[in-house]
């Protein structure tokens, strides 16, 4: 068996997310093997938007661990899980984080549906019939689940409910600034997620 390529760069992100320095991906291999600087932005990138001063490291795991959810890569989910929890976040707001995450990617598919057949009146008066009880009182708190499904949901694309999650969260009292810095969050653990 061929032995990983090892870039410093690389074992150092591994090392402040907590992964096995021995886990490597077919896009770790080739970005190592060349020893390419795109390796050493995704590392700054990752260390900067968790270290935003507009959320907690805990509020920012959680919110990185939403999109490992989505994005349903084991290796960051065990991560920021445990990255999580050493910021006490409980196991009922982690639960909550795996929740919001499927709960968004049913939302995300079924409001762009409905978004891209606006003339369609039939379907744009039907209610949903879905269950969605996880978004009325949230352990977490309102605001912190409302920002994460507007992270989830810029991730996945949906116009329609980046537009809603994003006047809730303003309604919440987060500033501009938080709802940037989380975007940037999301838009950066999703490169990782791509990458690893």
């Amino acid at each position: 068996m061929e032995a990983p390529v090892v870039n410093e760069t690389v074992l150092n992100l591994f090392q402040d997310l907590g992964i096995d320095p021995s886990y490597t991906s077919s896009s770790i291999k080739s970005l190592s093997a060349v020893n390419n600087r795109y390796i050493k932005d995704l590392k700054l990138n990752v260390s900067t938007t968790l270290a935003s001063n507009n959320l907690s490291r805990k509020e920012a795991y959680l919110l990185a661990l939403s999109v490992a959810v989505n994005e349903k890569h084991e290796v960051l989910i065990t991560a920021f899980e445990k990255l999580a929890a050493k910021e006490n976040a409980t196991p009922e707001e982690i639960a909550e984080t795996h929740g919001c995450a499927s709960l968004l990617s049913l939302n995300n598919i079924f409001y762009r549906f409905r978004h891209h057949l606006p003339g369609n009146e039939y379907y744009n008066k039907q209610p949903a019939g879905l269950r969605m009880s996880l978004m009325m009182n949230p352990v977490m708190g309102k605001g912190l689940f409302e920002l994460m499904s507007l992270v989830i949901s810029a991730v996945n694309g949906c116009e329609k409910c980046v537009v809603s999650h994003e006047r809730s969260v303003k309604e919440q009292g987060a500033s501009e600034q938080r709802i940037y810095d989380a975007i940037r969050l999301g838009a950066v653990i999703r490169s990782l997620c791509v990458t690893l």
